[in-house]
């Protein structure tokens, strides 16, 4: 297990001096106030005399060689693989968080080893994979490392992802969008209390985020974990997708499924009949492409022809097979934006 080096540690983007030694963070949209010795809500973001230090540069706990699928993003280079990366903590505190064992972990207390931006790039490519993607984890929180990582790996002709909480500030955002191509953003909910009560953060930063996204020319979809009782009611889910819609029509939007984790194994598995009931009302909304996870082999994995229904993209498990002819439904030519 690493111990925190001098290698890990590195100045902090985004943040100014305050009085008393104190200096607030703008990574996030919690916007910390940190005095002197103490961190973040995220845990990795220390104040040391008055300097914003990140502590888990160059620290990653999870690399693994995924389908871009997985993420979710199913209309972004579609059967390809991504490099994927993720570190330590976050700035939520989910209770159904399914990778608590990194995600509820302060630096120390996993075992991590050093990759460099440049040896990220180096072994996307070696592996084959046609991007980076920092996930399992909220990426906002490495900010320093994934905005150094990402401008490489454009360099390399790879393409770049986050699988995010949503919670970047609009500053981070706007710095590190010209090199970021794509994002699967989680909206937990579509109610504020939900927010504070579960996540421990607020829903609006969220929606901003993701209206951002779309306006600064970044891949969107986005997903939403339909847990029984507490954000699968009907309303709930029509505001959400009426939202969604007003970000635009074809951006995808995935129901998917809760399994009882962490804090919340009381809750029972969401019911199939609750996630097809809300990509019902989902499209009703007029949201052009809608999906179901965590439901293997269901036949809302698969993408359709918002005008005549004709299957377009087939999809069992990660496996993927293609019937667009350029982009476009072979069978009405309705055309569909997705990157091959």
């Amino acid at each position: 297990m690493n111990t925190l080096g001098e290698d890990m540690k590195k100045e902090a983007m985004l943040w100014e001096s305050l009085d008393e030694n104190r200096v607030r963070c703008h990574v996030c949209a919690h916007q910390c106030t940190i005095s002197e010795g103490k961190r973040g809500i995220c845990r990795v973001r220390e104040n040391q005399n008055g300097t914003l230090y990140t502590l888990i540069y160059n620290s990653v706990s999870s690399m693994n060689i995924d389908p871009i699928e997985k993420k979710p993003l199913f209309h972004f280079h579609p059967g390809s693989n991504v490099f994927s990366l993720g570190t330590v903590s976050c700035n939520f505190r989910c209770k159904h968080c399914q990778n608590y064992g990194i995600a509820a972990a302060d630096v120390g207390e996993v075992s991590t080893r050093e990759i460099t931006p440049e040896e990220s790039a180096e072994l996307a490519r070696q592996y084959g994979c046609g991007g980076i993607a920092w996930t399992y984890n909220e990426p906002t929180i490495w900010f320093e490392y994934t905005y150094d990582s990402a401008r490489l790996a454009k360099q390399a002709g790879l393409y770049t992802v986050y699988v995010t909480n949503g919670y970047l500030s609009e500053k981070a955002l706007s710095t590190i969008a010209p090199y970021l191509d794509a994002a699967n953003v989680d909206v937990k909910a579509f109610d504020d209390e939900h927010y504070k009560h579960i996540n421990n953060a607020r829903l609006n930063p969220v929606l901003r985020t993701c209206e951002r996204m779309k306006q600064q020319g970044i891949h969107l979809e986005i997903t939403y974990l339909v847990i029984p009782g507490y954000n699968d009611d009907h309303d709930e889910l029509r505001q959400f997708s009426e939202w969604a819609l007003g970000i635009g029509a074809d951006v995808p939007v995935h129901f998917s499924r809760f399994y009882p984790h962490y804090q919340m194994t009381d809750v029972p598995p969401t019911p199939v009949k609750t996630l097809e009931e809300a990509h019902r009302i989902a499209r009703e909304c007029g949201i052009q492409y809608v999906y179901l996870g965590n439901v293997y082999g269901h036949r809302y994995e698969n993408t359709y022809c918002p005008k005549c229904d004709n299957i377009l993209i087939e999809r069992h498990g990660y496996n993927v097979i293609n019937h667009l002819t350029k982009n476009s439904c072979p069978k009405c030519g309705w055309g569909i934006c997705i990157y091959i």
